[in-house]
């Protein structure tokens, strides 16, 4: 009898035809003799809908209670998924994520997992339970209920399946595994049978959809081995795991474009020791990741140019904290575009192989794509670009590298 946790993104559970077929597939592996814990995300579209209702009322809403009402959208799966096992006469219980023992810090909207105790899962499990469980939330220590952030659920799963030392852990989704690129916009890429973790973690990074990065990380530091797979049919996915000799082979897995990024330029910023310190601890503070750093050298003034790119929906926070550090840092203006789109290619095998930067730009040029940011990694390079040109400049850089 193995454990198996499985995981069912918002698409596989995105209305009750698709969670009776969840419920059909749990099933199935319950006549295998399985336990089963199941991670389910709110149905699709149900928390893009909250968060329009709360920003109906107010452009910035609290985020704690924000994070109070997004939670209620897995709530509303874990029960319909549990009633669907129930006409199937299979005893399933569901739990919130703070029921489920999913401790987290007080960082509102995107919350980290601090411990797991998952006494009653084990309970229920061996009482004869299938186990449904509301990802993408937890509970503080005093009693406050987060979310995860974006893309949350695929985090409590794996965590779960940490937790609870499972022999499997399957992540459901709406495509076959993890492709080279997109699919639905680049019709002949490819689906991988495996992929290393510190690949898939820069493809999440790089603004793949396929899974959270956050949760490959957490997958990595503990040794989960998962796999990605659809819940609309039986086809092998991909295996998600410790990287091997002969992944080196390959020299690019994959090509991603984050289109939600944003790019904030810093005008005249004083060229003195600690500004730079000062501006990115303020976003710190605030709970603001920022991805791309990139800042001029001055040549004979006293001031320099500093651009960073973030997630565009943390925009509003951001421009809250450079207004606010304006007079303190002293700098001329704040440059903001959100039209722009990271492209990022990934693979383990650029770590001996040369020349891949200049086939990078070469094929972007040829594209007439103009690069305003470049970062790289052992394994990735990542460009900013107009995100008009940002499919075009995806597509032409795929069929470079991979065809």
């Amino acid at each position: 009898m193995a454990l198996i946790v499985q995981k069912y993104g918002g698409t596989s559970v995105g209305n009750p035809e698709r969670i009776k077929n969840v419920a059909r597939r749990v099933a199935a592996s319950r006549a295998q003799g399985d336990q089963v814990v199941v991670v389910v995300s709110a149905m699709s579209g149900v928390t893009d809908h909250l968060i329009k209702l709360a920003k109906e009322i107010t452009p910035l809403p609290s985020e704690r209670e924000m994070d109070m009402l997004l939670a209620t959208g897995e709530q509303q799966t874990i029960a319909l998924t549990a009633i669907a096992l129930h006409q199937l006469d299979i005893a399933a219980t569901s739990l919130t994520g703070a029921q489920a023992g999913i401790v987290t810090d007080g960082v509102h909207t995107k919350a980290k997992i601090q411990n797991i105790t998952p006494k009653k899962v084990h309970a229920l499990l061996d009482a004869g339970n299938v186990v449904i469980v509301a990802g993408f939330q937890g509970e503080t220590s005093e009693g406050h209920i987060t979310t995860l952030g974006r893309g949350g659920s695929d985090l409590t799963a794996i965590a779960l399946a940490a937790a609870l030392k499972a022999d499997l852990c399957q992540i459901y989704t709406d495509v076959d595994g993890v492709y080279t690129t997109d699919p639905r916009l680049v019709p002949n890429a490819r689906k991988l049978t495996e992929i290393s973790y510190d690949e898939m973690l820069e493809l999440a990074g790089a603004g793949a959809k396929v899974m959270q990065s956050r949760s490959v990380e957490f997958a990595k530091k503990f040794g989960v081995v998962f796999e990605v797979r659809s819940s609309l049919n039986d086809n092998p996915g991909t295996i998600v795991k410790e990287e091997t000799k002969s992944m080196e082979g390959v020299v690019i897995r994959g090509v991603a474009l984050d289109k939600n990024q944003a790019k904030v330029t810093l005008v005249a910023v004083p060229d003195r020791p600690g500004v730079a310190a000062r501006i990115f601890r303020a976003l710190d503070e605030a709970a603001i990741n920022v991805d791309m750093i990139v800042q001029n050298i001055s040549h004979g003034t006293p001031t320099t140019d500093l651009s960073f790119t973030l997630d565009k929906p943390d925009l509003p926070k951001a421009r809250k904290v450079i207004d606010a550090l304006k007079i303190e840092v002293g700098y001329g203006e704040a440059l903001v575009s959100e039209q722009v789109g990271k492209l990022s290619i990934v693979g383990v095998g650029m770590r001996s192989h040369s020349g891949v930067a200049a086939k990078m730009f070469e094929t972007l040029a040829r594209e007439g794509v103009n690069i305003e940011m470049i970062s790289t990694s052992e394994i990735k390079i990542s460009v900013v670009v107009d995100l008009a040109k940002g499919e075009q400049a995806m597509k032409a850089v795929h069929k470079a590298f991979i065809g």
